[in-house]
């Protein structure tokens, strides 16, 4: 059965499985993305998480495609007050196609007004209940990439005390209610609460990562912040961009699926994570679960994870999805994942 959890120390409680977007305009039409939107919220799930970015890949052609979808939903069902709506700014890129004037987007006060205001346009609402920075405005390693990544040639990173400044301006204006991160890493939260705790601008509520099965890494550094100062997890591809399903194993590549359209999964494919799976899937089939169900129990049941986002491009992936997500796992099934952990490790960072 679906929880309710708190937002971090906000008063907003939002369903235990969130429901995520990014298909929303190229692998999925407006039709199929209402009525995944129908069933999420008929089955419980009060919170839909979207970006500027989306759909994925990125692409100028159908950059805010899945906002659109989502207002488009909004508009017709009438329901926005039923729905946690959160979105996210992109960070640093040389892509430019995010901003009117084709300039490289930051996450400065100017490129963070014009985000925000072309998703509220896009979703035809006026206020989000979470608006996310999608990466950081600093040289770390994300999605999986080993160096750091970021947009070459265009200065200095961005302050993290002139973001928040740019975002309290949100808050204040009533555009945004709280504000989250993505892709983070333990100092980035830590310096946003501590310029947060100096006056600057509003507490950071949640984090965004990727956290599966075979990248546990949050629990190294950040997963800390949600006792000690009210900060969950946003937890995004609990099922490895679907490699954890074993559709992946030995090079296989699925008509239709999203590594075989777009051959963008080299971060579930390191060295050591075929292991990985083979030793999850066997577990899952000694143990009278599905892959899915264990992949997704797993990353719902940790404490300080406030939300897993699932996202599909069929309604037979969603309805697996979100009876996965509230499997009840026993104890032993528990240490026997932990136990696969500590040979296996965390082999797609």
């Amino acid at each position: 059965m679906l929880e309710y959890r708190p937002l971090g120390r906000t008063d907003i409680k939002v369903s235990s499985v969130a429901l995520g977007t990014m298909t929303f305009g190229q692998q999925n039409t407006e039709a199929e993305g209402h009525a995944q939107l129908d069933y999420a919220l008929d089955h419980g799930i009060n919170f839909i998480d979207t970006a500027e970015l989306y759909s994925i890949p990125p692409r100028r052609e159908t950059q805010g495609s899945t906002e659109r979808i989502i207002g488009t939903w909004l508009k017709a069902r009438g329901n926005r007050d039923k729905v946690v709506l959160a979105s996210k700014a992109v960070g640093p890129t040389t892509n430019t196609w995010y901003r009117a004037d084709g300039a490289r987007p930051r996450l400065d006060a100017a490129n963070i007004r014009a985000a925000i205001d072309g998703s509220l346009q896009r979703l035809q609402t006026d206020y989000l209940d979470l608006y996310q920075l999608h990466w950081p405005d600093r040289a770390v390693p994300i999605f999986g990439n080993a160096a750091p990544a970021r947009a070459p040639g265009d200065g200095a990173e961005v302050p993290i005390e002139d973001t928040l400044a740019a975002l309290a301006e949100l808050v204040k204006s009533g555009k945004v209610r709280h504000i989250g991160l993505s892709n983070e890493t333990a100092w980035g939260l830590h310096a946003f609460l501590r310029a947060a705790d100096a006056g600057i601008g509003p507490r950071v509520v949640s984090v965004q990562n990727a956290y599966n099965l075979i990248n546990r890494t949050y629990e190294e550094g950040l997963a800390e912040f949600h006792a000690r100062e009210g900060v969950g997890l946003l937890a995004y591809s609990p099922l490895g961009q679907g490699y954890l399903t074993g559709k992946y194993q030995r090079g296989a590549r699925p008509a239709g699926a999203r590594s075989t359209l777009f051959d963008r999964g080299q971060r579930y494919e390191k060295p050591g994570t075929e292991a990985a799976i083979d030793a999850y899937l066997k577990l899952a089939a000694e143990m009278g679960l599905t892959p899915v169900a264990l992949a997704q129990a797993f990353v719902t049941s940790r404490p300080f994870v406030t939300a897993t986002l699932i996202g599909a491009t069929s309604m037979a992936q969603l309805e697996a999805c979100l009876a996965g997500a509230l499997t009840p796992l026993s104890a032993d099934v528990l240490a026997r994942i932990d136990a696969l952990h500590q040979i296996h490790g965390n082999p797609a960072p």
